[in-house]
């Protein structure tokens, strides 16, 4: 099929485009200086243009702790875009899937996430990526993932991995539990659900959870560097304070797709050591 991946040069973005490209799809990938995605004519123009079976939304504005004093970029492309994307594959015959967050949650629950529970985002960034969900409309494919880590962009593992290099502190939060997810592992699941052009809501991270610290120290191991540098702290000793509230529990069941009879992606354990291996060689 053909694919047009927003967001193409972005962490996910990037192992989405190999993925489809790999299974022998037609993949036409843009990033932010190839079409806006604020701009509703912009995008029924692009999507008009190529005409893809899917659209893959993987563009987004991260920036945590910036979207709590710029709202209205947030949501203007987390949110607004979502929109015009949803209009544009209704118009032309696309299959949707949009990519959201963990940060839709609260983080309160004591359990892990499921798809069917009721989000309560705390801040700006979860805000408007719940409501990118919602505009994303009922005929979309919506996945969330969590803690993404891969070979682009920053990461969790590029983190420590420099932080290790610099011989700088390493101090992490013990108070903050998710699922590390890989993004080849991501976005093997997303071709899936867009082949199928599967609706609904998933959640897609890879199995298993840790703390922030746990992580850091699973990443020290297999680099083969020593794990006790990784020293633990909780979220109000971080040095300055995070403007941004990160959610306590953003560990997410993959529910929807074990019924569904889906294959999840496998233990993050191994690919967190493929992923070094490759960073580090």
């Amino acid at each position: 099929m053909k694919a047009l991946v927003t967001g193409a040069a972005g962490q996910l973005g990037a192992d989405v485009v190999d993925r489809f490209a790999a299974s022998g799809h037609e993949v036409v990938a843009v990033g932010r200086r190839d079409l806006d995605i604020t701009q509703r004519d912009q995008v029924l123009g692009a999507v008009g243009a190529v005409r893809p079976d899917a659209v893959v939304n993987c563009a987004a504005y991260t920036a945590v702790d910036s979207c709590e004093t710029d709202a209205d970029r947030a949501f203007a492309v987390n949110s607004l875009a979502v929109r015009h994307l949803a209009e544009a594959a209704r118009r032309f015959d696309a299959h949707l899937c949009h990519l959201s967050t963990d940060y839709v949650f609260s983080g309160d629950k004591p359990e892990p996430y499921h798809e069917w529970d009721r989000p309560d985002p705390r801040s700006v960034y979860g805000a408007s990526k719940l409501a990118g969900e919602q505009e994303a409309g009922e005929a979309a494919t919506v996945v969330r993932t969590s803690w993404l880590c891969g070979r682009h962009g920053a990461n969790m593992v590029g983190t420590v991995l420099r932080l290790a290099a610099e011989d700088a502190p390493m101090r992490f939060v013990t108070d903050q539990r998710g699922s590390p997810s890989f993004a080849p592992d991501v976005a093997a699941v997303i071709e899936r659900l867009c082949v199928d052009r599967r609706p609904g809501l998933y959640h897609v991270t890879n199995q298993g959870e840790a703390s922030w610290y746990e992580l850091a120290r699973e990443v020290m191991a297999a680099a083969g560097l020593d794990p006790d540098r990784v020293v633990p702290i909780t979220t109000a000793e971080l040095v300055p304070p995070r403007p941004a509230p990160r959610p306590a529990n953003s560990v997410l069941e993959n529910r929807a797709l074990a019924l569904a009879g889906l294959a999840r992606p496998s233990d993050y354990r191994a690919s967190l050591a493929r992923l070094v291996s490759e960073l580090v060689d």
